[in-house]
């Protein structure tokens, strides 16, 4: 038996930032004695759990099933070990797979030689068996193993989720500098909007954050769109079982009221492809984009704003940035009484440039770049 079938165990990767509610996420799903740990949290499941895990999270990037561990001083070693695992439970010659590593405070130093390693392990138990081994495929394999290593301690992992979840399968085209849908996700929950006010982003890019609601509100699995999970190459994998739980997903799904989720864009190409994202989970079409400009808008009362504004890096225009948002600040304030806005600064040196008093900020990154989610109330 592997580690996962022994401990029900699993590791769900998750940014730092988000681990609060990325637990309650875990937990309103089944998942039980959660443990965070630096990039995510530890968990029991059942299977069952597991698969709804993998089906509905919005704020998980993977879920890892631990197959084995062990102390690894060396690299030879971790070649050693890692050949005693019976891979064809796995892959077949026919499939693809990559391997993902990450190593710290070891005698192993390179996350990239420990994940060749763990491949050329991989690859030639296969060649000794039949003399044919597995392709690679780096971008999008048939299976993702998983490698880490800390203080010397290696453990490796299956990803059940087949590919980081944060891909939905929505965004068919998109703009410059989109946010992670992730990201998008964990701010909707911050808000604590849930679907029964108004939501406007006035300046919707490609469409994530009303892609993001509109699934929010209307209880979509985060990954109806997918068509291949990790899962499906565990050794112990229920066809029925996870079946039940797609089709019990998709029977949960509400709907929500044309226009309770809008959003404008100065971009006819971002309205465009805006348009185009949420066509693809919005079959109804009740999501309302609209080619605007922010300063042309008369009103924006009463509504939950949600948005991402242009900045420097973002937009290549940084010296004009201090009057955009001292101009948009006054928007706010003219415009939009009786909101409350949940506005994310990719350049935090901008929120005081605003000119409103902020009732709460919190530190998001996105893509590497460290940002903040700040609430304003519009009285």
């Amino acid at each position: 038996m592997y580690s996962y079938q022994k401990t029900n165990r699993y590791f769900a990767q998750a940014a730092d930032d988000i681990k609060d509610i990325a637990e309650e996420e875990i937990l309103s799903l089944g998942g039980t004695d959660i443990q965070q740990a630096y990039r995510g949290l530890y968990f029991t499941a059942t299977r069952k759990t597991l698969y709804s895990i993998n089906y509905h999270a919005r704020l998980l990037n993977r879920v890892l099933a631990p197959l084995v561990s062990f102390n690894c001083h060396d690299d030879r070693y971790l070649y050693r070990q890692a050949s005693q695992i019976q891979w064809e439970d796995f892959l077949s010659l026919s499939n693809t797979f990559a391997v993902f590593a990450t190593v710290s405070n070891s005698r192993i130093r390179h996350s990239r030689f420990a994940a060749l390693r763990l491949k050329d392990a991989i690859a030639d138990q296969f060649r000794s068996r039949s003399g044919k081994r597995p392709s690679i495929d780096k971008k999008r394999p048939d299976i993702w193993f998983n490698l880490h290593i800390e203080n010397d301690k290696a453990t490796i992992s299956l990803d059940t989720s087949g590919g980081s979840l944060h891909r939905r399968g929505y965004r068919r085209e998109s703009i410059e500098a989109p946010m992670i849908e992730t990201l998008a996700a964990a701010i909707i929950r911050y808000s604590g909007w849930r679907g029964e006010s108004f939501l406007y982003d006035p300046f919707c890019g490609s469409g994530t954050f009303l892609c993001e609601a509109f699934m929010y509100a209307s209880n979509t699995p985060s990954a109806v769109l997918r068509n291949e999970f990790g899962l499906e190459r565990l050794p112990d994998f229920d066809s029925s079982l996870w079946k039940k739980t797609v089709l019990e997903g998709k029977q949960k799904i509400r709907p929500v009221l044309r226009g309770t989720i809008a959003g404008s864009d100065i971009s006819p190409e971002a309205v465009q492809t805006a348009r185009r994202n949420c066509s693809t989970i919005d079959r109804g079409n009740n999501i309302r984009v609209e080619h605007q400009d922010v300063f042309d808008i008369e009103s924006l009362r009463d509504k939950t704003i949600i948005c991402n504004p242009p900045y420097g890096i973002r937009s290549g225009r940084a010296s004009q940035m201090p009057d955009f948002y001292a101009r948009f600040g006054d928007f706010l304030k003219r415009r939009c009484k009786g909101s409350t806005a949940f506005i994310y600064f990719g350049e935090p040196e901008f929120i005081k440039k605003i000119g409103l008093k902020p009732s709460w900020k919190k530190e998001l990154s996105n893509g590497g770049l460290k940002g903040r989610l700040v609430r304003y109330e519009l009285y």
